[in-house]
């Protein structure tokens, strides 16, 4: 019988979307299937509050844009183009402090006062091992990265990431505005500033800042998307959209296509999920083809928090008193390093960050013009809430309470840059229900693929032993950020995830390949 594809993977977004184009490069016939009526999933802009206002969906910005999988597939001849501002990630305080991160190291550590000789020793320490740090966003385990790296270099890095960051900055940095700099980069997740062994996410979202840089994806973060497309098309890859898979088809205990919902059914060799881990394991899969153990671990799998996100449109920049602020492409609000952990305290309890909440902020058109009309500009903003609010606290609901945490956003951003709110001609808002809706990956507004505290990385990334993008049934293979290296734009889930596939098609019995345990033990 004739196979529909090769590979089918089910869902369009990045990791997706990188998988595909891995496949299709090595001559693979594939097909992506996307429940919504485009691609890209929330690697998406949007006109949400004027027309000629470009908005991002999800991530807005990308730190992670020379890896592997950029690198493998060259998007810059598909059109994708990067723009970067002057500062990429400023962190200003109603104090009038604001340290910067900056891919200028003497325009950085200017900005870091009493702390400037150790941020320049912290960079110039992470320039040096940084290709070697690299190499573990790759399948898990590597020993050849930690050998080159070398035993002191190794040691001291090792003896950083055991810390809280919270812990690390205060032991590292003299002032509180050099302090709150790394911790303020955890909260991009779920990661708080007194979590054991936060330290090795937030070292990596800030040092990549002055490598790398925060990339602003030029005419909005669907240019990525369409890039990835045209690559996949231009080696005979196919997207076909409004096709929601209902069912993953295993055959004699392998996969062996999918069904949608309609009944039609898709045969091919092997499939690849860039969706949620419980998704794939409880819902496409029927009961029995997994371990108890594992159904088990994704009903209580632990999601990230949830995600509340501002669309602004202005009719001016944002007049921030830090004159640095002005021309970063990324602005962190978050006083110092105890306010982040209160913020991180009551989020976990379940309360909404009514006053002085912790924002990341995008100011895309500072850099790129395509973002707004002439004279106007966008801003992304975002906080972390509860996935689920209280009824008992919070009565009515995300309708009745979405505006009031909107204007406490607005307020935050006014402590720092007052006039603010005059600028802001519209706003668009998006609660974490609202993100779900766009994209079923952000399961309660969740960014980040599940939860990033350190019991969810690595080998227990999404669960133990299947942390190596295969699955319990052969020939089906996870490549969302439910699977390492995790959250961020960087393609790697899914460019690991296609390269197993093709080490296991390729192989002489891939209808052999090993398997850590049975699909039917307790």
């Amino acid at each position: 019988m004739d196979l529909d594809a090769d590979v089918i993977v089910i869902g369009a977004g990045p990791n997706g979307l990188f998988a595909a184009a891995r496949l299709a490069r090595a001559g693979r016939k594939v097909l992506v299937l996307e429940a919504n009526g485009r691609p890209g999933g929330a690697l998406w802009s949007l006109s949400t509050t004027k027309p000629g206002f470009v908005h991002d969906v999800g991530a807005g910005f990308v730190c992670f844009h020379d890896t592997p999988a950029f690198q493998g597939l060259q998007l810059g001849a598909r059109g994708l183009r990067w723009a970067h501002g002057t500062y990429d990630s400023a962190h200003p305080a109603t104090d009038g402090t604001c340290a910067a991160v900056a891919r200028d190291l003497d325009r950085s550590a200017a900005t870091f006062g009493p702390d400037a000789d150790t941020w320049r020793e912290l960079v110039n320490f992470h320039r040096r091992i940084e290709p070697h740090v690299l190499e573990f966003l790759g399948p898990f385990p590597q020993l050849a990265p930690a050998l080159a790296m070398g035993p002191r270099d190794g040691f001291r890095l090792l003896r950083a990431f055991l810390r809280s960051s919270g812990r690390w900055a205060r032991r590292t940095f003299q002032t509180e505005a050099a302090r709150r700099v790394l911790p303020a980069m955890g909260l991009h997740v779920d990661v708080g500033p007194q979590d054991r062994f936060g330290v090795p996410l937030c070292w990596m979202l800030a040092m990549r800042a002055t490598t790398a840089g925060y990339a602003v994806p030029v005419g909005g973060a669907a240019s990525i998307s369409r890039a990835l497309v045209a690559d996949l098309q231009a080696h005979g890859g196919q997207v076909r959209t409004s096709a929601r898979v209902a069912r993953v088809l295993v055959r004699n205990d392998r996969a062996a296509g999918v069904a949608l919902e309609g009944g039609e059914e898709l045969s091919a060799r092997a499939v690849v999920a860039d969706t949620a881990a419980p998704s794939l394991f409880l819902d496409l899969l029927e009961p029995g083809r997994v371990s108890r153990r594992i159904v088990r671990a994704m009903r209580r799998f632990p999601q990230g928090w949830g995600t509340f996100k501002l669309d602004l449109a202005l009719n001016g920049p944002v007049p921030w008193s830090s004159e640095v602020a002005r021309s970063a492409a990324v602005v962190h609000v978050g006083d110092s390093v105890d306010e982040l952990a209160g913020f991180t305290r009551d989020v976990r309890r379940g309360s909404l960050p009514m006053t002085r909440p912790y924002l990341v902020v995008g100011q895309h058109s500072l850099v790129d013009a395509t973002r707004a009309p002439p004279g106007a500009h966008t801003l992304y903003v975002y906080t972390h809430v509860p996935s689920q609010l209280d009824a008992y606290r919070y009565p009515g609901g995300w309708l009745a309470w979405r505006e009031r945490l909107a204007d406490a956003v607005v307020d935050r951003i006014s402590d720092l840059a007052p006039g603010f709110a005059a600028r802001v001609t519209e706003r668009a808002i998006h609660d974490p229900s609202d993100l779900e809706k766009m994209d079923a990956n952000l399961v309660g507004g969740d960014l980040g693929g599940g939860s990033n505290a350190w019991t969810r990385q690595l080998v227990f990334r999404p669960v133990f032993p299947w942390f190596r993008y295969r699955t319990p049934v052969a020939g089906l293979y996870l490549g969302s950020s439910y699977a390492h290296p995790g959250a961020g734009i960087h393609g790697m889930c899914g460019w690991n995830a296609a390269g197993m596939v093709l080490e296991d098609l390729e192989a002489p019995a891939a209808e052999g390949v090993a398997r850590p345990e049975p699909a039917t033990t307790g």
